[in-house]
């Protein structure tokens, strides 16, 4: 099986994207009930899935290598060819997003993939893998391979017969990951946590930016690596964003996954749990709002918005993973810059300003993978490099940088005379 557009991997990606198309409402029905995300927000990923496997579909015949200018006799050129064998180990919050950009991308590149879904929620992997069957994926070009974390997990990252490894979780997971890998010398692309600030200054549009500042940290009940959990906003308008901020907190609706509302459940009790002790170490910060949950079953946690959180408390510098945002206002750029800035992670981050050389000041300074100006998330972004720094990992998923990672590259020197 070859990247090369003569009966390669492309015709079956592009034919697995259109089979997932076909079915987007069952794929979204299993993300839901499987993760407890309204189905909106699961048919959303199901679309995503789709393009991923479109757009590697695509991109599969045209990763090149280069010519490179040498001295006289020579002609030297570059190959990027598959790695062989890669294993991908996914979470429970985006599994069929994290499938597209991972398996998707190493798919297309030649390589044959080995699945680890998470034990929480592996039903679209299983979904997924019977697809692509359909489509034409050649037998043992992608295996499935359900199981416990600390057993299937390990033995994959740890396995010799794999040549490179993508993960995607916690930080302390991903240590692991890496750690066993490394035994075997193999690369690993780790996406680990995040704890992304939006930077609102004063001449912000506040009416465009409202509902990413929101939807950034609710999405999936906040149990997103790149949620907007830090909400950074010059003094003078702190006061303004914050009551606005609230008033769509007030009106969030919590519920079950199948009926769609605003934000669902958490993926399970655990879950539940580490949400409520950080709530509890909110102590006697200032609640801004708080959305109320339904009564009844359901391991939900309540959509809250802290105000004036210090930059040095837990809730500003621990990832939460759960529907919790904090206000932390500020006096001047450069102080901007420190708060966000003074976290172990660097995933993504956001800024919304008019200015357009403190828009590109604030790019460049921000230590992070992704920066938006205006914008955030840019509508999923299936063409955009993604991936962090410091503890949020290294590597890059999505677009055509995951082509180069999940490829090596070989140079050939021919002499000639």
């Amino acid at each position: 099986m070859g990247a090369d557009g003569t009966g390669g991997t492309w015709p079956i990606l592009t034919r697995l994207g259109d089979l997932v198309r076909a079915r987007l409402d069952w794929l979204a029905e299993l993300e839901a009930l499987d993760v407890g995300k309204p189905l909106t927000q699961a048919r959303n990923d199901a679309v995503a899935l789709a393009r991923y496997c479109e757009f590697y579909g695509g991109a599969a015949d045209k990763v090149h290598g280069q010519t490179i200018p040498y001295l006289d006799g020579y002609t030297v050129y570059t190959l990027r060819q598959p790695h062989g064998v890669t294993g991908h180990i996914i979470p429970w919050n985006y599994p069929m997003q994290i499938i597209g950009r991972s398996v998707g991308a190493a798919l297309a590149m030649g390589n044959a993939c080995v699945l680890k879904p998470a034990e929480e929620a592996c039903m679209t992997a299983l979904a997924f893998a019977w697809l692509a069957e359909q489509a034409g994926l050649p037998p043992g070009a992608l295996n499935v391979v359900p199981g416990l974390g600390a057993e299937a997990g390990a033995a994959l990252a740890g396995h010799p017969g794999i040549q490179h490894v993508s993960f995607t979780g916690s930080v302390a997971t991903g240590s692991t990951v890496q750690t066993l890998a490394a035994r075997n010398v193999v690369p690993v692309t780790l996406e680990l946590g995040g704890k992304s600030p939006q930077v609102v200054f004063d001449d912000a549009d506040l009416d465009a930016a409202l509902p990413f500042l929101v939807n950034a940290g609710i999405q999936n009940a906040g149990q997103t690596c790149s949620a907007s959990s830090r909400v950074l906003v010059h003094r003078d308008l702190h006061e303004t964003l914050r009551d606005r901020m609230a008033e769509r907190y007030a009106a969030l609706q919590v519920g079950p996954a199948m009926a769609d509302l605003d934000v669902g459940p958490m993926i399970s009790a655990r879950q539940q749990g580490i949400v409520s002790g950080f709530l509890t170490q909110a102590g006697d910060l200032t609640i801004a709002a708080q959305a109320r949950i339904p009564d009844g079953p359901g391991h939900y946690a309540p959509p809250t918005l802290l105000d004036n959180v210090p930059p040095d408390h837990p809730l500003a510098q621990q990832e939460i993973f759960g529907p919790v945002q904090a206000i932390i206002p500020f006096d001047s750029e450069e102080e901007a810059l420190r708060i966000a800035n003074g976290t172990d992670y660097g995933l993504v981050a956001g800024v919304w300003t008019r200015d357009g050389a403190r828009q590109m000041r604030m790019a460049r300074a921000l230590h992070s993978g992704q920066v938006y100006i205006n914008n955030y998330g840019a509508g999923g972004g299936v063409e955009l490099p993604f991936g962090g720094i410091g503890k949020s990992g290294h590597g890059r998923e999505k677009g055509f940088e995951a082509l180069y990672g999940f490829s090596s590259l070989k140079t050939v020197a021919a002499y000639h005379g």
